[in-house]
């Protein structure tokens, strides 16, 4: 395994990234389940506090551009309290956070180059409330530094798919906004996996989402496809959703065993023609007992998933985000998620990760178009 240890030097460049070509809830279901019944919505809409000017014409998506990994917190993001990334504290100060996530994304991307990191918000973790005025500096340290950061919104631990108050939910998001809304670098995920929606019932919170927030670029909104973020067909298909960023999630948890050209097929369908606006910006598999996942003859349904996986991006020009480089659910080990990328040790902001799998890396690479 390689180790990375890193000490920040105020005022260092960063190196030039490479030009592009370029939760998750892990349920033991089949697709099908993904699908719901369309339920009645209410306050869909609502005039925002940071409505302003319309935001300026959005550039062409590139999707590729987006090399990252998810930080999250242990035991997964789905909590009635505040969401606190893995190396992080409640107990933190903005200033400490800052400090702490510094050293993390260096990490990031000296041992794997990535340039993108999604983190988790919920209704005790967002600007204005006690830890989201010190979890800011987790953001704030990522565009400093040169990351693109993902906002994505975790309901509470209910996590029955469904926003739990929509006023609520709309003062969150005009915070977030509010702070980070002139920051191109950060990009807003109105929910994580809203699967206790219909696809058109999900699309209409996004589309109302967008039209109460009329000041923030459409470049700057990732839509999640409908169910668990499975399929993004339905979302790229709806005009009031145009020149936005689409979020896909696929597991093979949620699947049987399949070989690879079939986890090819399965991908596919889900993407339709919509890849060069998609970010697969969940997707894992065990990291820590050995597998090889350069193997192409490998009888593995978790190797041939995670080839399949990159290959899509790469032949899609699509974004890819690992899930979870730190944190994530401790349901297969106790202290650690089996997927997640790195181990973690030290206190403080002396802090050092440890890839658990080389091959993973190599994986990456060759979805964003940065190795072979």
């Amino acid at each position: 395994m390689r180790h990375f240890h890193a000490h920040r030097t105020t005022g260092r460049a960063r190196p030039t990234v490479l030009p592009a070509r370029a939760h998750r809830r892990r349920r033991g279901l089949s697709a099908a389940l993904c699908a719901v019944v369309a339920v009645p919505l209410v306050a869909l809409s609502y005039t925002s506090a940071t409505a302003a000017e319309p935001a300026a014409e959005p550039a062409p998506l590139a999707a590729a551009d987006f090399r990252g990994v998810n930080w999250a917190m242990p035991g997964d993001n789905f909590t009635d309290g505040p969401v606190v990334p893995e190396g992080l504290s409640e107990a933190d100060s903005y200033d400490t956070v800052k400090a702490k996530a510094a050293v993390v994304y260096d990490q990031f991307e000296s041992s794997i180059g990535a340039n993108t990191v999604r983190l988790p918000i919920n209704f005790d973790s967002y600007p204005g409330t006690a830890w989201g005025d010190a979890y800011a500096g987790a953001v704030d340290a990522a565009t400093e530094n040169g990351f693109n950061v993902i906002i994505s919104m975790w309901e509470g631990a209910a996590s029955n798919g469904r926003i739990d108050d929509m006023q609520h939910f709309n003062t969150m998001w005009d915070a977030v906004v509010d702070r980070w809304g002139s920051d191109s670098r950060v990009y807003f995920e109105p929910m994580n996996e809203p699967h206790g929606y219909s696809a058109g019932d999900w699309a209409d919170i996004a589309a109302a989402w967008i039209a109460d927030r009329p000041s923030v670029p459409r470049d700057r909104v990732f839509v999640s496809g409908h169910g668990y973020n499975g399929d993004v067909t339905y979302v790229c298909d709806d005009s009031r959703l145009d020149g936005t960023y689409l979020s896909l999630h696929l597991y093979a948890f949620q699947f049987a065993e399949m070989s690879y050209d079939e986890w090819v097929d399965t991908f596919d369908a889900r993407i339709g023609d919509c890849g060069s606006r998609t970010v697969l910006d969940e997707f894992g598999a065990p990291l820590d007992d050995g597998r090889n996942y350069n193997d192409t003859d490998s009888g593995d349904n978790f190797v041939r998933y995670i080839r399949a996986a990159t290959d899509t991006v790469r032949s899609h020009d699509m974004g890819a985000v690992y899930w979870p480089a730190l944190g994530g659910k401790h349901t297969h080990r106790p202290d650690y998620d089996w997927y997640s990328l790195y181990a973690i040790e030290g206190s403080g902001t002396d802090l050092t990760l440890t890839l658990r799998n080389d091959s993973i890396v190599d994986r990456l690479h060759h979805a964003w178009a940065t190795g072979s």
